[in-house]
């Protein structure tokens, strides 16, 4: 009968346990102190806590080692001798011979659910029920919101000029620029597909940048306007009828798409959640769209892309880098959108207040609210919200428009 030391099965367990894997990489421990200092922000600080919270449990749950809850399938191949009529996967070698694939362990459960980050199922998704919880009558009602929606963007394709200078190449360009257009589910989207390997630091900038909308956007709104200028009050937007509203994302869905059939997937998505919003006799879907469907994928989402962020694609200068140039992009747009409103107010003649362009880097409906609580600093008695939602809603259109071009320019 063998003997059980049980001094030696003590000392093996304690090899085999997570803590003496943590002491041996302290950089797990670093993420994980990263990652509760973002459930801090997220619970006490309430900064964007809907996908921050489960991005960084996300990134907690990663960077537990030993845990292998992003560790992929293991395989193994067997010869056609071996085979034996068992189902496999067949894959035929260049010398002519067959060899069968097996599923030798199972992968982690965040493994299985990232599969709809990297096959780009989750952020439309959202889209949908961005568009079902979003009323697109200001900017039918001023179409001219369109173009500052579009101006916003401008931090994008500055972002990925000087993302180029640094050093990165097209495609990480293009996911680093895409935080400007402050629109988390399009930076997921369009980073997945072209750079998936900093999913995890875009992902937290783009979210983390979000939340500060009403500490960072003000100071740049301040200086680029005048008092008098902020005190403008604008008229009240036409009424908008039915017809209209379900005509308007029709006529979206249709004309991006021929124009830019990359950007289809986000812009089909989120106008077919305003449809259902708009035509009235879905409301079951309605209400599923913007409640059930939407926290069930919002949970998905934000879990599996903290859990990217893994302490060796995390802990990297680039990951600075990243951060920085998220800031300049987000301040680009923000200014850019502001410039077109002033410029917009002059040939208007004073009519157009352009704090509302600020409002165009999307970031529904806090953007819109920073240009109404600036208005209100500025003239008590203004009231810029609703004008300010017609450069919000485009700026989400905008943003994943931009997100197509980038798409279609770098994409495989």
């Amino acid at each position: 009968m063998e003997t059980i030391h049980v001094g030696e099965s003590l000392v093996k367990l304690a090899q085999q346990s997570g803590v003496m894997a943590l002491m041996q990489n302290p950089q797990n421990l670093i993420m994980i102190a990263v990652a509760c200092v973002l459930i801090y922000l997220a619970v006490v600080k309430k900064y964007e806590p809907l996908l921050l919270l489960p991005i960084s449990f996300g990134m907690l749950l990663a960077n537990l080692p030993l845990a292998g809850l992003m560790d992929g399938p293991t395989y193994e191949y067997l010869t056609e001798a071996m085979h034996a009529g068992k189902a496999g996967v067949a894959t035929i070698l260049p010398d002519g011979s067959t060899v069968y694939q097996y599923v030798k362990q199972g992968g982690g459960l965040l493994y299985y659910l990232y599969q709809g980050v990297k096959l780009g199922i989750y952020p439309p998704l959202i889209f949908l029920g961005v568009g079902a919880m979003t009323d697109f009558g200001p900017l039918i009602a001023n179409p001219k919101s369109l173009l500052l929606g579009a101006a916003a963007q401008l931090g994008i394709f500055i972002t990925f000029i000087g993302a180029q200078a640094l050093g990165f190449s097209p495609a990480e360009s293009s996911s680093i620029g895409i935080i400007g257009g402050a629109d988390g589910p399009t930076a997921i989207y369009l980073t997945g597909k072209l750079a998936p390997h900093l999913l995890g630091p875009i992902a937290v900038a783009a979210y983390s940048y979000m939340a500060l909308v009403p500490v960072i956007q003000p100071p740049i709104m301040r200086a680029l306007t005048t008092k008098k200028e902020r005190m403008i009050v604008m008229e009240q937007l036409r009424p908008v009828s039915k017809r209209e509203k379900i005509i308007f994302p029709i006529a979206v869905t249709i004309i991006v798409s021929l124009l830019l059939p990359s950007a289809a997937p986000l812009i089909g998505m989120l106008m077919l959640g305003n449809l259902i919003r708009e035509s009235g006799v879905v409301e079951r879907l309605n209400k599923t769209a913007q409640n059930e469907l939407s926290n069930i994928v919002v949970i998905f989402l934000g879990v599996t892309v903290g859990a990217t962020a893994n302490a060796e694609t995390f802990l990297k200068l680039q990951t600075l880098e990243i951060i920085a140039l998220g800031v300049i992009a987000f301040g680009f747009g923000t200014a850019g959108g502001v410039l077109l409103g002033k410029l917009m107010n002059k040939i208007s003649g004073g009519k157009i207040n352009p704090l509302i362009g600020s409002a165009g880097v999307s970031a529904v409906p806090m953007a819109a609210r920073v240009s109404q609580v600036e208005g209100q600093k500025a003239n008590p008695g203004n009231f810029l919200l609703m004008h300010a939602m017609g450069p919000n809603v485009a700026g989400v259109i905008g943003s994943a428009i931009a997100a197509g071009i980038l798409l279609s320019m770098f994409g495989a």
